[in-house]
């Protein structure tokens, strides 16, 4: 069993920047993906960014040049780093751990980027 606890939302103003944390707990893998979706209201969850084991990187194509992911695996946590936010960015991120075959979420943190 797997454990995520994301922490780092809040809200900020257009044009500024937060970084999300994702610590995992458990039996976790040396092989394993993770990841951030979001879903906004009314809207369905999507990918924002992924990361393996071996640090490739995959980002929504909205996100590239401004998210960055990245992963501590002596912590076994993930982080991703939000520049240049938009209102549109709004939306309660949820961290996504991928090992074995099975899927592990977290309960998600929100985030508001007022205009």
């Amino acid at each position: 069993q797997v454990q995520l606890v994301e922490s780092g939302g809040g809200l900020v103003q257009a044009g500024g920047s937060l970084r999300l944390s994702c610590a995992a707990s458990g039996n976790i893998f040396s092989f394993n993906v993770m990841a951030w979706y979001r879903q906004a209201p009314g809207k369905q969850r999507e990918l924002v960014a992924s990361i393996t084991s071996g640090m490739y990187r995959n980002y929504l194509d909205s996100v590239k040049g401004r998210f960055t992911i990245s992963r501590d695996n002596a912590k076994n946590t993930v982080y991703l780093q939000m520049n240049s936010l938009k209102p549109e960015d709004t939306a309660v991120y949820y961290c996504k751990e991928v090992q074995g075959g099975m899927n592990y979420w977290g309960k998600g943190t929100l985030v508001t980027v007022s205009s």
